[in-house]
C-alpha cells in the first residue's frame, strides 16, 4: 500500500517542490496540501495520510500547535515530519514534545526526504545522531534541574559514546510493567543507540531487540524510541557515567 502524505507549507512553490519528489517515488502518494495549520487539522480529519510533512512557521496556527493537535487526537494514525528552514533547538525541542516523530531541515536532499517519510510511516523516529546527542543531553541537563539524578557530566559522556549508567528509577506502574530484559533495552535506547547497537551490546538478534523496543513503547505509551530517551532521564532510569 502507498504512503499517503499531506504536505503543510505557506509557500505553494514549497509545495509544490516537495509534491513532485514524493510523488515521484513508488509507493508514496501526496494526497492533500494546506498552508497552515488550521487547514492541516482539517485535511488530517478529512484524508487520514499516514504521514504530515509539517513547517514550522505558518500564518494564524503555526506547524507546532498543529502538530500538538494531530498527535493528541485518537481518531488520527498520522505521523507528523517537521520540515523546517531553521535549525533552532528551541524548535527541535517543542516539535518533540507535539509529539513529532521526525525533525528535517528543508536544505536536506530529496533522497533524504524520501527516507524520512519512510522511516516515520513505519512508526520510527527520524532524527540525525547528532540531534539525538543535543536531545539527550538537553534532557539530561533538564534532568540535573529536576533532581532526578542525571549528573553534569552529560554531555561529555553522551559525546564520548558512553552509555548512561543505571539510577535507581522512581518508582511506577508502567516501569515496573518493564522485564529485566525490556528495562535494560530502555537504558541503552537512553544512550542513542541504534537496535544493530542494542544487539551488539546486550548479545541478542536484532530481531529480538526491535521487538523488545516496540514492548517497551507499548508499556509505556510512548511514541517512539527518541520519546523513550526523554522518557527515560526525566524518570530517573539513568543517570550519566562521571
Amino acid at each position: 500500500m502507498s504512503i499517503r502524505v499531506l504536505v503543510v507549507d505557506d509557500q505553494s512553490l514549497v509545495r509544490a517542490g516537495f509534491r513532485t519528489i514524493l510523488d515521484s517515488e513508488d509507493g508514496m502518494e501526496v494526497v492533500g496540501e494546506a498552508a497552515n495549520g488550521e487547514e492541516a487539522i482539517a485535511a488530517v480529519a478529512a484524508l487520514a495520510p499516514d504521514v504530515v510533512c509539517m513547517d514550522v512557521q505558518m500564518p494564524g496556527m503555526d506547524g507546532l500547535e498543529a502538530t500538538r493537535r494531530i498527535t493528541a487526537d485518537e481518531a488520527s494514525a498520522a505521523a507528523v515530519l517537521v520540515l523546517t528552514t531553521f535549525n533552532r533547538e528551541d524548535y527541535l525541542f517543542a516539535a518533540l514534545e507535539a509529539g513529532a516523530s521526525g525533525f528535517l531541515l528543508k536544505n536536506s536532499s530529496p533522497e533524504q526526504l524520501i527516507e524520512a517519510v519512510q522511516v516515520v510511516a513505519r512508526g520510527d523516529a527520524l532524527l540525525s545522531p547528532d540531534v539525538t546527542r543535543r536531545v539527550i543531553e538537553a534532557v539530561a541537563s533538564r534532568a540535573v534541574v529536576a533532581g532526578t539524578g542525571a549528573s553534569d557530566s552529560a554531555a561529555s559522556a553522551t559525546r564520548a559514546g558512553s552509555p548512561p549508567a543505571a539510577a535507581p528509577a522512581r518508582s511506577s506502574p508502567e516501569l515496573d510493567s518493564l522485564t529485566e530484559r525490556e528495562r535494560e533495552v530502555l537504558e541503552q535506547l537512553a544512550a542513542g543507540l541504534s537496535n544493530a547497537e542494542i544487539a551488539a551490546r546486550l548479545w541478542v538478534g536484532e530481531a529480538t531487540v526491535k521487538t523488545h523496543v516496540s514492548k517497551v513503547l507499548m508499556k509505556l505509551a510512548l511514541r517512539d524510541r527518541v520519546h523513550a530517551v526523554v522518557y527515560a532521564y526525566e524518570h530517573g532510569v539513568v543517570r550519566a557515567k562521571r
